[in-house]
């Protein structure tokens, strides 16, 4: 399709978008109050949330990495997608038929195929595989099912599908659905030999969707003995819109008892995920054919809502075997990515979640998750076994082992009580414990604990040298402050400030970036402009050219007043007239000091002057004062 989208389709899809229901598919948002909502930025790691969202105005901002902007923005910077993709997207979501420019033969999408163009492909492909299972060809994969104690119910609650065997039986239904070869193989659904074939032939297939339920991918089980590709399981190669270190399989599904309960299971299958759900644990995901990872904690992270102030519990489910063992020791590596608990779930009979409900029932699926212990504990346990404790040389070779794991647990207070627990187990003095733990934690830690020795090695490092401090004054500085909170409310309150304003002009901001935002303002027609206009914002936004004016818009859209009630004329006028003050105290002490540098002796016509300016500018600012004041 050729032509730009016109502004008012952009404008639609604006306001029929909501930016909280579009950002709470990817992050968990609490009431913060004052019309504002906050989580964790998924832009960037924090261990408090402040990402700010005001669904009233359409804009997010995070003050810790002043990424923001309204609901285009956000789908942009998250998903990686130009300003045309992230339109197309939202309009899909939201039911707006775009339309176009036919004037301007400009294409504003990039080359390739679109985003939107991919998920629809794969939206077909999985409802042409769910439509396959129910084909004489697919009796291996029902039996394969049935076996797993999952049901045709089951099988469509996951989506589940049959991949034919033709080799190119999806490439030419999808070709019917005018679909080019380029976006199949694009998207990873098809392959190019000597001609096009399906990726997935013969296969028991798993739609893999992202957190908004859009499909994005595949895993494929090998389900018949001359299947030529010897590999379990298949998964989707990375694609645009298919990231395997960012995506956890059933994470649609369990996002919101994730954020409801904080807890999040992280299971090693497809099938352990679906037994999890189905006993009534609605909170398991997996990976996709890759290890749990610093990705997927962010990823998980942001609907745990996982921060200092609200902890949760992100609980882990390994074999028993040395496997398992390997697979902890690597989750504890990856345990200070969590601000929540972390814990780990085994079965004693080495069952996984699947083979458990088969053999135990739903039941012992939820007591399997309910029996958690805690991951240190475990891999304290496992660094225990490894050693001969009836040897005083194993005693201190499995002490030293364990101090290292205990000198870098995040939280210091309990590193006493876990010293504690190593003499406990190894059968050693407490403080013999609590000595290697210190010794441990002023060295930088082996790497046969398994655990990574970023965090000592670091702290050990020089510190790199600071930047140069930039010459913009902090926008938080609170010579700003009526500043700051005079443009808040001509952003969010247009209506409200209306022409109160007329009177404040460009020398009325001192820092430059306000100072800025004031000039689109202006440059825009002024406050009263954007009375009735849910765009204003957006608009001012799109105007600026430069990234730190646009920021601050963004911020100061979202951020609450300093009123807990709609401002009313007096708490506007107190800020206008407030502002307009310092103005006229600043050219007060201007005047005064160019007086203290005159001679009225040598130069009394500029004193006489200068002092009239300095008794008027006095007298604008006492009608002020008493403006304020009355207003108060």
């Amino acid at each position: 399709m050729v032509g730009r989208i016109r502004e008012d389709s952009i404008t639609e899809v604006r306001e029929k978008a909501r930016i909280d229901e579009v950002v709470s598919q990817y992050v968990t948002l609490r009431n913060a109050g004052g019309g504002s909502m906050k989580g964790l930025c998924p832009f960037h790691d924090e261990k408090s949330p402040s990402f700010h969202v005001t669904p009233s105005r359409g804009f997010y901002h995070c003050f810790g990495c002043q990424a923001g902007g309204d609901v285009i923005n956000f789908v942009m910077q998250l998903e990686g997608l130009t300003f045309g993709e992230a339109v197309e997207r939202l309009a899909d979501k939201v039911g707006v038929q775009l339309q176009r420019d036919d004037s301007d033969t400009r294409d504003d999408r990039p080359r390739g195929p679109s985003r939107s163009r991919l998920i629809e492909a794969h939206k077909e492909a999985q409802e042409y595989y769910a439509g396959q299972l129910g084909t004489p060809d697919a009796l291996t994969a029902r039996q394969f099912l049935s076996e797993r104690g999952f049901d045709q119910a089951a099988a469509e609650q996951f989506g589940i599908g049959f991949s034919p065997r033709g080799g190119e039986d999806l490439f030419k239904h999808l070709r019917a659905k005018a679909f080019s070869q380029d976006e199949l193989v694009a998207g990873g659904l098809v392959a190019v030999g000597r001609s096009a074939y399906d990726r997935f032939r013969g296969r028991l297939m798993w739609p893999i969707r992202d957190a908004s339920g859009d499909t994005i991918g595949f895993g494929a089980r090998r389900i018949f003995d001359d299947d030529r590709i010897d590999a379990k399981y298949l998964n989707t190669s990375e694609t645009p819109i298919y990231k395997k270190s960012q995506v956890l399989y059933g994470i649609d599904l369990a996002r919101r008892e994730i954020a409801r309960s904080s807890q999040a299971v992280i299971v090693e299958g497809y099938t352990d995920v679906m037994a999890c759900h189905l006993s009534g644990v609605g909170t398991a995901v997996a990976t996709c054919g890759t290890a749990f990872g610093d990705e997927h904690s962010k990823v998980l992270r942001r609907f745990l809502n996982d921060h200092e102030e609200f902890r949760g519990e992100v609980i882990f489910t390994f074999d028993g075997d040395a496997a398992g063992q390997k697979a902890a020791l690597r989750a504890f590596g990856g345990d200070q990515n969590f601000v929540s608990q972390t814990y780990v779930a085994v079965e004693p009979d080495g069952l996984d979640p699947c083979d458990l409900r088969i053999q135990k029932g739903d039941g012992a699926v939820r007591e399997l998750v309910a029996r958690r212990v805690p991951l240190y504990r475990f891999v304290l346990a496992n660094i225990a076994g490894k050693y001969d404790l009836d040897r005083a040389d194993g005693r201190i070779d499995a002490l030293r082992e364990s101090a290292r794991l205990v000198s870098s647990v995040r939280d210091k207070s309990k590193v006493d009580a876990f010293a504690r627990e190593i003499a406990q187990i190894l059968g050693v003095d407490p403080e013999d414990a609590r000595s290697e733990v210190r010794r441990a934690a002023n060295r930088p830690a082996a790497s046969s604990s398994g655990r990574p020795t970023g965090g000592r090695v670091a702290a050990e490092t020089p510190e790199p040298v600071a930047p140069p401090r930039s010459a913009v004054p902090d926008l938080r500085d609170p010579r700003f402050a009526m500043e700051r909170e005079t443009l808040k409310l001509v952003l969010q309150h247009p209506m409200a400030i209306g022409r109160t304003t007329s009177d404040i002009g460009p020398n009325d901001f001192t820092h430059p970036t306000y100072r800025g935002v004031w000039a689109l303002v202006a440059a825009a027609g002024g406050p009263a402009a954007g009375s009735g206009d849910p765009t204003w914002a957006s608009r001012l936004r799109d105007a600026a050219g430069e990234p730190e004016i646009s920021s601050a818009i963004s911020a100061l859209s979202v951020e609450p007043l300093l009123t807990a009630k709609a401002p009313d004329a007096a708490y506007v006028g107190l800020h206008v007239f407030r502002l307009l003050e310092l103005t006229t105290l600043r050219r007060i002490a201007d005047v005064k000091s160019r007086l203290q540098r005159t001679n009225p002796v040598e130069d009394p016509e500029a004193y006489n002057r200068m002092f009239g300016e300095l008794a008027a500018l006095e007298q604008h600012r006492r009608g002020l004062r008493d403006r304020i004041v009355g207003d108060q």
